[in-house]
């Protein structure tokens, strides 16, 4: 891929997730119509129900501020990464902040959550929302999750929830989250993967780009790129409940028979 053409699909998921921070709108990209002309299933779903379809459970929805919890996601990190008091947390593409909030209850007044998202109006929407829940152990910070601003080895869990799939460098992203989490430290994504080849028309839709759909990538290659960046105790389930909610995001498109959603676990390898 040309390099002008990796700094487009930057622009446009960047110009379209701050355009559904500005909105207000619930779900993915694709469904806000924000890439493209069509509109999914999911428009008119509220994020509530909407994340509830992704596993949350009805205690963890009520607790987090009004407007953090956007609809955004494929499924629910929070389910498999067992945060524990004083542990730090870091978030990949965090949003108005609704994994943050729900990961700083768990860690408690001890442990710190740090939130990472590349649009200003996310940043600026979680930073509110986290003033507005009284969160004095969240950061937010403007950035790239192929260029984490974290320090070495200062992490002790990674969140992220349907992000890493628009990112056009995932093997960098690895070895970034890599780099940042600790001895021991360990993955606890959801994220979508790709279970068969996508036709040449949907492959240059840009809108499914951005909706998370074309730049998901199978399961041995992801293998394969966690290994590299030094991953340990890889774990990739699918999770064949989420076809229900993904054939919603473009109707009509099979979009289900293409992609499904995955919980993602590893760890950095740890010496005795």
């Amino acid at each position: 891929m040309r390099d002008e053409d990796k700094e487009e699909i930057r622009r446009m998921v960047r110009d379209s997730y701050g355009k559904i921070a500005q909105n207000h709108e619930p779900g993915c990209c694709y469904s806000s119509s924000c890439c493209g002309e069509q509109v999914s299933s999911t428009v008119g779903q509220s994020p509530t129900q909407l994340s509830s379809r992704m596993g949350y459970s009805e205690q963890e929805l009520a607790k987090v501020p009004d407007g953090s919890n956007m609809g955004l996601g494929c499924g629910n990190p929070q389910a498999i990464a067992a945060l524990r008091p004083g542990e730090t947390v870091l978030d990949l593409g965090s949003g108005g902040g609704f994994d943050c909030f729900l990961a700083a209850d768990q860690v408690g007044p001890t442990g710190k959550v740090i939130g990472i998202d590349m649009t200003s109006e996310m940043l600026s929407k979680a930073r509110e929302n986290a003033q507005k829940g009284g969160y004095t152990n969240v950061e937010f910070r403007l950035g790239e999750i192929e260029y984490l601003p974290v320090a070495d080895s200062s992490v002790d869990v990674i969140l992220s929830n349907c992000v890493i799939n628009l990112s056009i460098d995932k093997s960098k992203v690895y070895k970034e989250a890599y780099r940042v989490l600790s001895p021991g430290g360990r993955l606890a994504i959801s994220d979508v993967v790709a279970i068969a080849q996508l036709p040449p028309e949907y492959k240059n839709d840009s809108s499914l780009y951005c909706g998370c759909i074309t730049g998901a990538i199978t399961i041995p290659e992801l293998e394969q790129i966690l290994k590299e960046a030094g991953f340990q105790r890889i774990c990739i389930t699918p999770q064949e409940k989420s076809r229900e909610l993904i054939k919603e995001w473009a109707p009509g498109k099979c979009i289900e028979d293409y992609v499904i959603s995955a919980t993602i676990e590893a760890v950095r390898w740890s010496a005795p």
